[in-house]
């Protein structure tokens, strides 16, 4: 089962047949139950994790208290791996959403492989850009946009990484509770509850317990986002 998963992962979806059931074999299991804390910011990493089933929240927590959500992650993605390639702390907090299932490769078997893939390290390349570029969006939704616009991209974030296309809209099987959301979005929870009613009211969502529905969701982003 894990040649199928590590075949997804773009990081290794280069390799051959073979080399993912070599690659395969070097991983170890791990389950989660949901709000457990799967990485602590600043701990030393051994570990790449990758997601085989849940979903994760990835994220900072301030002095303060304040927990800042920075990206939430779905089956197939994976995270770790900066600590690995430069030997420093976690850059974040890593949290399970719900039951998670994960497997791991250790750091030794991880750097091997990057030497002796190449591929992979350009893949690890492109992958880290992109991730560069979502964070900067990031960044760009939460200093430019006024409340709504930041709960409409953390929505669209939301979608993009967890949800199913049907036809022209988006659903999102389960929505994450309004605090994840407001601290994605960078606001109040109290807001979100109303941002949501509204975006319900004007026909943009629906809504059935944590399953919600964004239609016509290119529209949805254009006009919000």
């Amino acid at each position: 089962m894990e040649n199928k998963l590590v075949k997804k992962v773009p990081i290794f979806s280069s390799l051959e047949k073979e080399d993912l059931e070599r690659i395969g074999k070097l991983f170890l299991r791990r389950t989660c139950k949901t709000d457990q804390v799967i990485v602590i910011e600043e701990e030393s990493g051994q570990s790449l994790f990758i997601i085989q089933k849940g979903s994760v929240k990835v994220s900072h927590v301030s002095e303060e208290g304040k927990e800042v959500i920075l990206s939430i992650l779905k089956a197939g993605d994976f995270f770790g791996e900066i600590s690995l390639l430069d030997g420093k702390g976690r850059s974040a907090n890593v949290t399970a959403l719900s039951e998670t299932e994960l497997i791991m490769l250790r750091r030794s078997d991880f750097l091997g492989l990057l030497e002796e893939y190449p591929q992979i390290s350009i893949s690890l390349l492109r992958e880290l850009a992109s991730r560069i570029r979502k964070s900067d969006m990031h960044v760009s939704s939460l200093s430019l946009h006024d409340a709504m616009g930041r709960i409409s991209t953390a929505l669209v974030h939301v979608a993009e990484q967890t949800g199913r296309t049907r036809g022209d809209s988006i659903i999102i099987p389960k929505i994450p509770v309004q605090q994840d959301l407001a601290n994605l979005a960078g606001t109040a929870r109290e807001t979100i509850s109303r941002v949501m009613a509204h975006f319900e009211q004007a026909g943009f969502i629906e809504r059935e317990g944590h399953r919600v529905v964004i239609k016509n969701f290119e529209n949805f982003k254009k006009q919000y986002c």
